[in-house]
């Protein structure tokens, strides 16, 4: 019951951090512009990993994709790449993840297949939490960095601000982050469930087989082969029989009356 209660709560959890790592990737909220400095304005500007938004005071709203690759910085790039990789293991990882479930039978299918299985599936969801979570640090790595060399661009040069726009942490880092710790506490509950669900006597097989194996031993001795001669039964000594002496040539003689008292 605890094995089958962890798989589908490992299950559960994955597919939880699978979700958000879709819906982190498809948000344009990632980078959103800082207001410390300019509270009131009429231009508020976010940014995503495809488009970049202008939202007026109005209301209006304007998205405009980035259609160019090249032009892209490098890192920028990897973090798509990462996001897309972890999307697609965990989406496997669901896939594969849902024949392995215990209370699911599918034809024939053993308990070991489904174990393996499932562990295949938890190490997909771990690979795909950490995809995400790599993703998302990197992207704020960047906006940190290019945060504070705006700051020093701004206030530089004759005591004038210089107009230039800063961008702070979006809410999509924060729902990548914990996409990505759930995927991977999703996997991790998948690994354990894999010991659960093998067999006992396949577990212990080969661990009883050298066992008894060590405890076998061989005794050498002579052996005796049958000549296939006996002697006869009438002829054998019994109790109470004595031989009768022999002469000096080795003949023994004839019995005398006293024998026969």
């Amino acid at each position: 019951m605890s094995t089958t209660l962890c798989q589908v709560m490992g299950f559960l959890v994955s597919s939880l951090g699978v979700g958000g790592s879709i819906m982190a990737t498809a948000m344009d909220t990632w980078s959103t512009q800082d207001l410390y400095d300019n509270p009131v304005t009429a231009v508020f500007q976010y940014q995503g990993l495809w488009r970049s938004c202008v939202r007026q005071s109005s209301g209006f709203t304007e998205c405009r994709p980035y259609f160019t690759i090249l032009g892209l910085p490098a890192m920028f790039q990897a973090v798509r790449a990462l996001m897309i990789v972890g999307i697609v293991l965990g989406i496997l990882g669901l896939f594969v993840c849902i024949f392995a479930l215990k209370c699911i039978r599918i034809g024939s299918m053993e308990d070991t297949a489904k174990a393996n299985m499932t562990l295949t599936s938890g190490i997909m969801f771990i690979i795909a939490g950490l995809c995400a979570i790599t993703g998302v640090s990197v992207f704020a790595n960047m906006l940190v960095t290019n945060f504070w060399m705006s700051t020093t661009n701004m206030y530089q040069g004759m005591g004038m601000q210089n107009v230039q726009n800063r961008y702070t942490f979006g809410s999509a880092l924060f729902v990548g982050w914990v996409a990505g710790g759930l995927a991977l506490v999703g996997g991790i509950m998948m690994c354990l469930a894999c010991k659960g669900l093998i067999p006992e006597e396949s577990r212990y097989k080969a661990v009883s087989y050298n066992a008894s194996g060590r405890n076998i031993s061989y005794r050498t001795g002579p052996y005796k082969a049958g000549s296939g001669y006996e002697a006869d039964p009438r002829t054998r000594k019994g109790v109470g029989y004595e031989e009768a002496p022999r002469s000096d040539d080795g003949r023994r003689p004839y019995p005398s009356k006293h024998d026969y008292v």
